[in-house]
Parts: structure tokens; C-alpha cells; sequence
């Protein structure tokens, strides 16, 4: 990876990238900025960059407790405000993040009526469904369900603040078209705080996101600044990352966030403190997320990490990215949605941790097979966020 960096008054970065080159002016946050993010090239047409999370648990493994840290920080940013919050985290990146950030909230704010609900691109129950448009994703459908229960459709429908949170801002064109689907639903949405590790959208973007949305609107980021990408010749593969069938059964599950949650998810201390007595003192584990199911593996992970097990986390993903940069290692196997595209994982390779733990919401399928076999690991089935089976593999 070629980045240069000059170091003037603001911190000002160029990278070339297999797929082009990537210009930054980082306006806040560039103390820390290399702890917190890398470059990696995307094997998409629309967008041959990634602004790549180290703390996202997504594509770069990392301990439970400093993802944790990051929810705490991005919850401060959001503004004091009266009545009902709604979270929403958006798919399938920035799920476990935004299910976190809305954890801390409640954490920091006892007693405070919120929801939180995640995007998806997988039908779940029969109740409506609302789609909207991720311009720039490889899988660029998305959709939110409206609650099934009725106290949550309530807060839904009658909250005033909506939070979104996500990994980055750089267009601003998804929270945007995420907002007016939701005040189409609920007009009383008076303000929208956008809660992200990086903004690339510019200062004057920035400044003018109220005006643009027509309400006020507030951000908290971590790193923030500006880009310009300039494509090179790099021709990305047409291969299609998402098949949306709205009458399918992807064995996605409804207790998890699809539906709305109004308080945290438990972690499964039980079954942590198990895990932990099995391994050897000083083994190394990772905890592994699948797709759109993130924060109940992160808080497997925490659990084990308060055991003193040196654990991390990560997830699956269907995001295609090049080996290069920040990503040093790709592994690719079926999704266990059913799907029928790829999935991927980066910077694991076989045999790097002593254990593998994979934890899925759908059931035992041969993808989840194939992809305990590449890593010679095991398969944990959640039920509930405390209800755990472990499903024999071997």
C-alpha cells in the first residue's frame, strides 16, 4: 500500500489502491485515526474503495472490550433529548455497532424509553415492509420491518429523536433516504443525530445535513474529514451479491433486532464460563459473527474476555474486497442464508486461532458446514441471545 501523508496543519493522505487512488484530509480525530481505520480496494464497479474499521469487528478482528469502548464513545455524542429515541443500525456492516451504541445509551440513560431496530435484507414475519436504497452498497437493497408488537411499534411510531448510526458518512445519501422512509411512517420525528466512526462527507456536507433533511440534525464521529476517489483502470467482476425473494425463509431469525428490541440482549455468561474452563490458559479464540448476526457474538466474546480468555471478534461478510491493504487474507464459502451468493471472511486464515467459535441464527445448513470445516471450528445456534445450542459438526 502506498499512503503518503503530509503533515501540516491538517492531516492530508493520499493511497493508491489497485482500484484507483484515495485522497483524505482529515479535519479531526487523525491522532488516532490509524488505530481506529485502514484502506482496503472493493471488488464493486459502484465503489472501488473501503474505509476499512479496526473496531467494527466486520473485517478486522478485534477485542470485545475496546468495540465496547467505541459504543460508549459514539452513545456520548448523542444530544440530550425528552421522550422516546429510536435506534436504527444499518445493514449488514454496521449492525453490531449500532446495536452496541444503543446498549450504552440505555446503559448511560436508565429508565429512558428507546428501540432499536436494524435494517436487513431478509424478509422476516409477514408484516410490512418498508425498502429503501443504499446507492453505493454491492447489495444496494434494504428494507426495515415495522414491530409486530405493539408497544414497539408505539415507540416507533411516536418517538421524536431518531439515531442512526453506521461505520462511515461519505455521501450521506442512505441516512438521508433512511429519514424520509421513517418520517413517512412517523411525520413527529423532530430531530436525527447521525452516529459514525468516520465522516468523509466535508465540513460544509456536514454543516448543511439539516437544511438537506429539513429537520435538525446532529453528528458524532470519531475521524472526520473529507475524500476524492479517482477509479483506475480496475474492472470490478459482475457477480451478484444479492437475490431478494420476498416470499423466501432465509432462516433469519425475528428476536435479534429485525423486529425492534426496547432493552439490551443478554450475553450468555453460562455458556461462556464453560468455554472458558475447556480452553488451555493463553489460547487464542475468536468469536465469529455470521452476516446480518453480529452484536449477540460480540457479547459472547465479552463474556469470555471477563472469563481472562484472549479472545477477539469478527463477522462474515458479503462484501467483496480485493486481498490488499488492510485485508491480507480472504476466505470465501456459500452464505448460510440460502442466498445463493458469496460470502467472505478477511484477515482470518486457517489454523491462525487455537479455537473458532461461529455463531449463527439459522439453522444448521451445508454452508455452515463448509465454513466450520475450512476453520476447524465449532457451530453455536442462538436461539435467544441466552439460549445457545451447540450443534455437533464433527
Amino acid at each position: 500500500m502506498n499512503a503518503k501523508a503530509d503533515t501540516g496543519a491538517l492531516s492530508r493522505r493520499s493511497v493508491d489502491l489497485p482500484t484507483g487512488t484515495l485522497e483524505l484530509t482529515l479535519t479531526h480525530g487523525a491522532d488516532e485515526a490509524d488505530a481506529l481505520l485502514g484502506f482496503a480496494a472493493r471488488a464493486n464497479a459502484k465503489r472501488g474503495f473501503l474505509f476499512l474499521s479496526k473496531v467494527l469487528g466486520k473485517h478486522w478482528p478485534v477485542t470485545p472490550s475496546n468495540m465496547i469502548a467505541i459504543h460508549e464513545r459514539l452513545a456520548a455524542t448523542v444530544p440530550n433529548v425528552d421522550g422516546p429515541v429510536i435506534f436504527i443500525a444499518m445493514a449488514e456492516t454496521a449492525i453490531g455497532l449500532g446495536q452496541g451504541v444503543f446498549e450504552a445509551w440505555l446503559r448511560a440513560h436508565p429508565g429512558h424509553s428507546a428501540l432499536f431496530i436494524h435494517t436487513t435484507r431478509y424478509r422476516v414475519g409477514g408484516g410490512e415492509l418498508i425498502e429503501f436504497e443504499e446507492a453505493h452498497s454491492h447489495a444496494p437493497r434494504q428494507f426495515l420491518h415495522l414491530p409486530s408488537d405493539p408497544a414497539l411499534r408505539e415507540l416507533l411510531l411516536g418517538a421524536g429523536t431518531l439515531v442512526l448510526v453506521d461505520d462511515e458518512a461519505s455521501t450521506g445519501n442512505t441516512f438521508l433516504n433512511l429519514t424520509q422512509a421513517c418520517r413517512r411512517l412517523n411525520p413527529g420525528i423532530r430531530r436525527v443525530h447521525l452516529a459514525t466512526i468516520t465522516n468523509f462527507m466535508g465540513q460544509s456536507a456536514t454543516d448543511g445535513l439539516s437544511a438537506r433533511f429539513g429537520l435538525p440534525v446532529t453528528m458524532g464521529a470519531l475521524v472526520g474529514g473529507e475524500y476524492r476517489f479517482t477509479p483506475g483502470d480496475y474492472v470490478a467482476p459482475a457477480t451478484p451479491a444479492q437475490r431478494f425473494d420476498a416470499n423466501a425463509d432465509r432462516g433469519a431469525s425475528t428476536r435479534f433486532g429485525r423486529l425492534g428490541l426496547s432493552s439490551a440482549l443478554r450475553a450468555p455468561e453460562r455458556l461462556a464460563a464453560r468455554l472458558a474452563g475447556e480452553f488451555a490458559p493463553g489460547a487464542s479464540v475468536l468469536v465469529l459473527g455470521t452476516g446480518e448476526f453480529m452484536h449477540a457474538a460480540t457479547l459472547l466474546g465479552a463474556a469470555l474476555e471477563r472469563q481472562g480468555v484472549n479472545v477477539r471478534v469478527q463477522s462474515t461478510t458479503r462484501s467483496p474486497i480485493l486481498t490488499w491493504g488492510a485485508v491480507d487474507y480472504a476466505l470465501r464459502f456459500p452464505d448460510n442464508y440460502g442466498e445463493g451468493v458469496a460470502n467472505f471472511i478477511y484477515n482470518v486464515a486457517p489454523g491462525q486461532y487455537d479455537h473458532v467459535l461461529v455463531c449463527h441464527e439459522t439453522a444448521l445448513n451445508p454452508a455452515l458446514r463448509e465454513l466450520a470445516g475450512q476453520l476447524d471450528a465449532r457451530l453455536f445456534h442462538f436461539l435467544l441471545d441466552d439460549h445457545v445450542e451447540e450443534v455437533p459438526v464433527r
